[in-house]
């Protein structure tokens, strides 16, 4: 029956029949008691272990994805629940993983069956805890294999100063609901429904995880007065040690994955400490599981390289990425990739984008009404029925959002690599948001969003001149796009992506209790001595 459910999940059965022991029991620090499930291949004798710790349970696909498939294929598995989660003892306590993850190392190392040496894998939080203990596993620890995740999650929560309602909302409404029967079939459906409804409830933020769950949730609430620079992130944020890891990791990611800019910063920090890491970037969602079925066969790659001294699975260049536009895969000796050449394109009067710095011109404005705020139609989050690229012409008419859009493209135009803007803005606000937004314009008008950033302004941050206009960088997801001819280039500019990000009420006022919202007149400036601009990866077609 397993090797039939891991077939129906879309993986590789291997050659070798596997033995399960349910509920192995792994003792914490502090004296609770973790559960797990241990899959070994019937005739090999202490092979390499993978080991898996999910808050998402042992059993049922992630137990057939991260036991059954891995065993079958001569690697032992360990599948282990956190804290407080499937008959662990204990408190679920979200992100805080260093402790038991060493704890469940040191027992590893000391069961008889053991052989030696282990790797780690998964997705998302699984990927997370990883990173939780690999500067302190010891020489046994043989490989990482990562996917869709980070070191750390304070900026992907708080992405550019904002706060990244949705997917937080959808993620507390799910780890609230796993212990309940068939929760992992519903929760994928349903969890994206309850947030979006509470978000549009028009409730203060620190209301809506009791209107999407049923009843309070402390993470939530810890997330709504820690922000990104409190110590509540310190026991929380392992991207300190990344260049210290000694395993190989094998990182997989999505253009349209809510973790991809800081992944790509764990990818620069292990080449700064002279590592060389594989990377994967697909056209992929957070939860996509076209991404997650390839992540198993990868990951069996890097293990039987890394673990059983047989690379012939691994490609030759370690970066590989896949270009939309062209529906290309790509691969290349590092990432950023070399060859490219950042570009600026200059916001214009009229709507124009262009590479020339454009003429003395009055600036574009809008007013954006945090009581009916700019919508987000499509782009990165956690789970959901929105689809990642969406047509944005309906967004694009709004009142509250300005577009500038280049020339027909006489030839193709790719870009693969990290996006950039620079907003020269006035606001009547000091605290206010600016969102920018990359597209690509075909020639029937269909207008498909690409990468976004955002930033939140605070007084004094960036510092007005005399004449209250502040220099706005943001930073926007990366990108790997091929613009063909007869296309066009498109850049939209707003305060709002709601409910991806909480809206600004532009008072200032804690987040989670703010309730009195204030309108914000924008400026957008387009000048000789205000170029705002998007700054664009370009690379060589091929």
């Amino acid at each position: 029956m397993r090797r039939l459910g891991t077939t129906a999940l879309g993986l590789p059965n291997g050659p070798h029949r596997v033995t399960v022991r349910r509920d192995l029991e792994v003792p914490a620090a502090d004296g609770i008691t973790l559960l797990a499930d241990h899959y070994a291949p019937a005739d090999v004798e202490r092979p390499p272990t993978v080991l898996v710790r999910s808050p998402y349970g042992r059993r049922g696909p992630f137990g057939l994805m991260c036991g059954q498939a891995f065993a079958s294929h001569g690697f032992q598995a360990v599948v282990q629940s956190v804290r407080g989660g499937f008959g662990s003892g204990g408190v679920f306590e979200p992100l805080d993983e260093s402790e038991d993850g060493l704890a469940t190392i040191a027992w590893l190392k000391e069961q008889p069956w053991f052989g030696g040496t282990f790797a780690m894998h998964g997705p998302s939080y699984l990927g997370y805890v990883q990173w939780a203990v690999a500067d302190q596993a010891g020489p046994e620890l043989k490989a990482l294999s990562m996917q869709v995740t980070a070191s750390q999650f304070r900026d992907a929560i708080n992405v550019g100063g904002t706060f990244a309602l949705e997917s937080t909302l959808i993620w507390v409404d799910v780890t609230s609901r796993m212990k309940h029967p068939l929760s992992g079939i519903t929760t994928g459906l349903m969890s994206p429904r309850r947030a979006r409804r509470a978000a549009l409830s028009g409730r203060p933020l620190a209301e809506l995880d009791v209107l999407a769950t049923g009843e309070q949730q402390r993470f939530f609430q810890d997330l709504l007065v820690n922000g990104p620079d409190t110590t509540f992130w310190d026991k929380r944020d392992f991207s300190p040690t990344v260049s210290e890891v000694a395993a190989p990791v094998n990182m997989t990611g999505g253009w349209y994955d809510i973790f991809l800019p800081w992944q790509l910063k764990d990818y620069a920090a292990l080449r700064a400490g002279g590592h060389r890491p594989y990377l994967t970037i697909g056209p992929w969602f957070h939860a996509d599981q076209r991404m997650m079925r390839g992540s198993i066969r990868e990951s069996m790659d890097w293990f039987r390289a890394h673990l059983l001294d047989d690379p012939s699975g691994l490609r030759e260049e370690p970066v590989r990425v896949f270009v939309t536009g062209a529906d290309q895969w790509r691969e290349f000796p590092d990432w950023p990739v070399p060859g490219m050449r950042e570009r600026r394109w200059h916001l214009q009067p009229d709507g124009g984008l262009g590479h020339d710095r454009a003429p003395e011109s009055e600036p574009d404005r809008y007013r954006y009404d945090p009581d009916h705020p700019t919508p987000f139609l499509g782009g990165p989050t956690l789970l959901g029925d929105n689809h990642p690229v969406t047509d944005q012409r309906r967004l694009e008419r709004r009142r509250d959002v300005l577009t500038y859009t280049s020339d027909v493209l006489d030839d193709d135009l790719e870009i693969i690599g990290p996006v950039t803007a620079e907003l020269f803005i006035r606001s009547d606000r000091e605290h206010t948001d600016f969102v920018v937004r990359l597209c690509d314009v075909g020639p029937d008008e269909e207008s498909l969003n690409l990468c976004e950033g955002m930033r939140r302004l605070v007084p004094g941050t960036p510092e007005a001149d005399d004449e209250g206009v502040r220099r706005v960088a943001l930073e926007l997801w990366p990108a790997g796009h091929r613009f063909q001819a007869g296309h066009r280039i498109r850049v939209q500019v707003c305060s709002g992506a709601y409910p991806r990000v909480a809206r600004n009420p532009g008072t200032g006022e804690p987040i989670g209790t703010a309730s009195r919202m204030l309108t914000a007149d924008q400026e957008i400036f387009h000048e000789p001595g205000r170029p705002s601009a998007i700054v664009l990866p370009e690379v060589p077609c091929v």
